[in-house]
């Protein structure tokens, strides 16, 4: 079955923003993972379970906070041309997707403010997470990764963005979906080889690859749009 243009180059961004999920969420993968109850044989098959709960509940959250924005553009389409507005989105979805390229590659830390003001939600949500320490059974990972979801990070605001475009709650949905599975192998790996994984995240040739790659998306994005309008 093809996958649909927009859903993989979702998948495709959040696979390249790797590089951002480790400044981002390596910290926290880390503790996440030290508080895991000790176990002395197989450490990475008593680990999966927590491992998969904390990305599945990070993952949801990312769908139902893509499901709001594109219920919010589609709403907000209603006294335009749907298609034009649809369009138009995905020309801030792409100039988006350009800054978050020069944030991921270090050329400008532009977003690094978009991500404070959304710390004044993330302060509000945190405290909920506490509940659920120290981290027992996979459940509690679960709970954990539903507030995770919602931690300021100028990579998902980026695909929020996009997704306020994509048509509809569900579109939104889908879209979001798509990008957190892209995420899914950093973070999944930043659980269990992060020391290994950490010295090639941070070379400067990977960040600047990685972010070469999400403006050209962005470019992409945009051409495609224009070239529609006209």
């Amino acid at each position: 079955m093809a996958i649909d243009p927009p859903y993989l180059a979702a998948f495709l961004i959040g696979l390249t923003g790797g590089v951002h999920c480790f400044g981002m969420c390596g910290g926290i993968v880390g503790a996440l993972t030290l508080s895991l109850p000790a176990t002395p044989s197989h450490p990475l098959a008593a680990r999966l379970p927590y491992l998969l709960a904390y990305n599945l509940g990070r993952i949801v959250s990312y769908v139902v906070a893509g499901a709001l924005a594109g219920g919010v553009g589609a709403w907000a389409a209603h006294g335009v041309s749907v298609h034009h507005a649809q369009l138009g989105l995905q020309i801030v979805a792409g100039l988006f997707m350009i800054l978050l390229g020069l944030y991921l590659a270090g050329w400008w830390m532009g977003l690094s403010r978009v991500e404070r003001a959304g710390g004044v939600l993330w302060r509000r949500i945190e405290p909920l997470g506490r509940r659920f320490f120290p981290v027992r059974t996979p459940f509690q990972a679960l709970g954990i990764g539903l507030v995770w979801g919602w931690l300021p990070c100028g990579l998902v605001y980026s695909a929020l963005v996009w997704a306020v475009g994509a048509g509809g709650m569900a579109q939104g949905g889908l879209l979001m979906l798509s990008f957190g599975l892209g995420t899914l192998p950093t973070l999944f790996a930043l659980g269990t080889v992060a020391a290994a994984l950490a010295g090639w995240i941070r070379r400067p040739l990977v960040r600047h690859v990685a972010g070469s790659l999400v403006i050209l998306f962005g470019l992409f994005q945009i051409g495609l749009a224009l070239r529609m309008l006209a």
